[in-house]
């Protein structure tokens, strides 16, 4: 009796949607959503959905006649038009089988079938404007209504990290989660006492029966790791298929269902939780990092690594543990969960994972996805104009032009600042009112009711909805950026700096190059303009690239009068661009920041060449005697030059800044690669981009990578591996594996020489003065 009552009583709750999915039945679609709210984990359903199409209601005629008889569909007129003008018509269809024949039918004849790929799951939430944060209305787990909301908890946590052979044999299993952290271990409990989190089982069926335990306790909204979808649930996926174990993660009782080339976040759902790999993640929020080894990360923004006393043969230092130090082993498993949420918290990426999801409306640990974003928040717009979506087209216009990047003027120069544009792309869509809808519009419209774009686009001056879109974004960033909400800042910078890649890019419904061309030709425009009105301004503008501009002010400017020249030039252009739009009947959201003034800068000749480099420079921040520099595009911030060439380059660039000989510099160097002090900083390090099988020469990386595997007597190092490995007299070889005589004067000519040479041609020295007897300071 009192399930009954519970069961009709209605309720109301806040909660982010943890998975969504349909299930195909007879009577039509049901709709499953697990939320995450502050009482728990909760299901609502929704049945008897059903699939939607649109056809031109040129075709209504033809699809009613193949229809026939057939029971489960409607037809109906609806107050919408497709992108060439046609009126359509919805096509609803009650049973799943009908519908696939419904789109084989599309296919084969080529009649027209719009949007049919959205699915009924995504087409409920769209429709309401719902991206993630929801409040339900519900009748038990029966959905009654629902809208969008922004809960204020975040989901549940834990992060697990498996310890296995190098054969893929489980040996620990550990978890951390708020409250509570623990490990279980394959053996019997050695003699002395052990930790109370570890515990120990018998064999792998008992583990990953012991795993499916801990889950149904303490049942954790999402799971993170690193690479915690390719290998740790993977391999517990594996390892429970051959003991005919269903590895029943899911909140419904189901398995994990696995995508092949899903895309980043997409390989693994769980009905009811999240999996977060802190890779694709970091990766995601624009995080870099030499390497995105737990380890280097951890060190990098924790200041400590993994537990291990052998970071070179770890794998054999955790088979020996295993067998003969099980205490060892657990604290290495748990320490590796700790470590991975530390780095969660550190970063606050789970407040950024809930962000992102807030703003693209897609299921909430899908990583990439940016064309199925933007169609998420455009779509239900376009639907609100009177319009529905085209289906992928292809396009005879050639490609959109990348962003402007100006000719150099190379040397080292005093005070220049870096003024930049703020989210040019989106302020340019904001200012010119690009919208894929406001084109199809403005093609009936007369001429003075559009903005002229460009290779023939224009754009309808009052029906159009991206700018709009696009002026929310960036209303809801400042007001991010005032609440010092840097997760929802970051995520929403994202979003609106993909949109101008959506445009251009063949995979979205709503690419047309005229689009994307009437942004980044627009941009060129907008550079070009910029950099005349300054230098009217009597100042030097050395480079620019796509939404900056470097203007040199002179060397004997004082710093706070340089500053100043900077914020005057940045108002000054500001309200150039304002009155040069109201002129055409347009609001300018363009605005010139002030954003850096470098004390000292340099750019560098291409090489062999006098001609200025592009995408490359050093600038120097001077404060207090202290000195920051700043790469773009060096050495020191590519991950394919060795630790050597980035550490010359920081220190070689603080020198000559400061005034200091240089010379004494590089002889050292020099002085320390014959003598071998340096080998640790020699090593190079890249990735493979394809199986070894497939790269037709042999480049270092794979020559190293060929000889590692024919050591080990197997395939370790395969596609997406990163090896390290060193140039010997006999070619490269692996770092951990193999062993040479190091190649010094390759590292001195090919690494240092390079390095070096920038500062020393725009000292008029060459480089034999350096590796030689000559002595003197520059």
């Amino acid at each position: 009796m009192t399930d009954n009552v519970q069961m009709d009583c209605i309720s109301l709750c806040d909660g982010w949607i943890l998975s969504r999915e349909h299930r195909a039945h007879a009577s039509g679609a049901e709709l499953i959503y697990w939320l995450s709210t502050e009482h728990g984990p909760r299901c609502v359903t929704l049945a008897e959905q059903r699939w939607r199409g649109f056809v031109r209601e040129s075709d209504a005629r033809r699809w009613r006649q193949w229809l026939g008889q057939r029971p489960g569909w409607e037809l109906t007129a609806v107050p919408a038009q497709d992108f060439s003008h046609q009126p359509v018509w919805a096509l609803d269809v009650v049973a799943p089988k009908l519908w696939r024949q419904v789109r084989q039918q599309a296919q084969a004849s080529g009649w027209s079938l719009l949007e049919a790929d959205i699915a009924p799951q995504e087409r409920y939430l769209m429709a309401r404007f719902i991206r993630n944060g929801v409040t339900v209305r519900a009748q038990g787990h029966r959905l009654l209504a629902m809208r969008p909301a922004q809960p204020q908890h975040q989901p549940s946590m834990v992060s697990l990290d498996i310890e296995c052979s190098r054969h893929g044999e489980l040996y620990s299993i550990g978890f951390y989660h708020e409250g509570e952290q623990s490990v279980w271990m394959i053996g019997p409990a050695p003699a002395e006492p052990a930790p109370s989190y570890l515990h120990f089982v018998e064999n792998e069926a008992e583990l990953l029966r012991a795993t499916l335990h801990w889950f149904e306790q303490h049942d954790p909204d999402a799971i993170i790791g690193w690479s915690v979808a390719h290998f740790d649930l993977a391999l517990l996926h594996k390892r429970a298929q051959l003991y005919g174990i269903r590895l029943s993660l899911g909140r419904d009782g189901s398995e994990p269902a696995w995508q092949e080339r899903a895309g980043p976040g997409r390989e693994c759902s769980i009905a009811g939780r999240l999996v977060l790999d802190g890779i694709d993640w970091l990766k995601a929020a624009f995080y870099s990092f030499d390497s995105f080894a737990l380890d280097n990360v951890a060190h990098a923004l924790l200041g400590e690594g993994k537990a291990c006393q052998d970071s070179v043969n770890r794998l054999a230092e955790i088979e020996h543990n295993f067998h003969h130090n099980k205490l060892a082993l657990a604290h290495y498993n748990l320490k590796d969960c700790e470590l991975v949420w530390r780095i969660f918290e550190k970063t606050d990426l789970m407040a950024f994972v809930l962000a992102r999801g807030s703003n693209t409306g897609l299921q909430l640990d899908r990583t990439g996805g940016s064309s199925a974003a933007f169609t998420f928040r455009y779509l239900p717009l376009l639907h609100r104009a009177g319009y529905v979506a085209p289906d992928l087209t292809e396009h005879t216009i050639p490609p959109s032009p990348g962003g402007y990047v100006m000719d150099s003027m190379p040397g080292l120069y005093r005070n220049v600042l870096l003024l930049d544009f703020k989210s040019l792309y989106p302020s340019i869509i904001r200012s010119f009112l690009i919208d894929p809808m406001g084109m199809i519009v403005a093609e009936r419209a007369p001429e003075d009711a559009s903005v002229v774009g460009f290779r023939g686009a224009r754009f309808h001056r009052e029906q159009h909805r991206l700018p709009g879109l696009i002026a929310e974004l960036a209303e809801q960033r400042e007001l991010a950026k005032r609440d010092k909400n840097a997760p929802l800042s970051q995520a929403i910078k994202i979003l609106m700096n993909s949109f101008y890649g959506v445009l251009g890019a063949s995979g979205c419904r709503f690419h047309d190059p005229k689009l994307a061309s009437s942004i980044t030709l627009r941009g060129h425009e907008i550079m070009k303009q910029t950099r005349v009105w300054i230098e009217q301004q009597g100042y030097r503008v050395i480079y620019g690239d796509t939404d900056s501009v470097f203007v040199h002010v002179g060397d004997g400017c004082e710093k706070s009068q340089a500053r100043a020249i900077g914020l005057a030039l940045s108002r000054k252009i500001n309200a150039a661009w304002c009155d040069n739009l109201a002129e055409l009947g347009l609001e300018s959201a363009l605005e010139l920041e002030f954003e850096t003034q470098f004390d000292r800068f340099f750019m560098p000749t291409i090489r062999g060449s006098l001609v200025g480099s592009k995408k490359r420079y050093v600038g120097a921040v001077i404060n207090d005697g202290e000195i920051d520099l700043i790469f773009k595009g060096m050495e020191t911030v590519r991950s394919d030059w060795t630790a050597m060439a980035r550490q010359l380059q920081q220190e070689l660039y603080h020198d000559w800044f400061s005034g200091r000989a240089v010379l004494p510099l590089l002889k050292r160097w020099i002085k320390a690669i014959r003598s071998g002090d340096v080998d640790h900083l020699l090593v190079y390090r890249k990735r493979l981009r394809q199986p070894l099988d497939a790269y037709q020469a042999s480049p270092p990386h794979v020559q190293a990578a060929r000889l590692a595997n024919a050591m080990l007597n197997k395939e370790h190092y395969r596609k997406g591996s990163q090896i390290s490995y060193f140039i010997g007299l006999s070619g490269a070889y692996p770092q951990k594996e193999g062993k040479g005589e190091l190649d010094r004067e390759h590292y001195i000519e090919k690494q240092l020489k390079p390095i070096a040479e920038p500062v020393l041609i725009a000292l008029g020295i060459g480089f034999h003065e350096v590796d030689g007897d000559q002595l003197g300071l520059f």
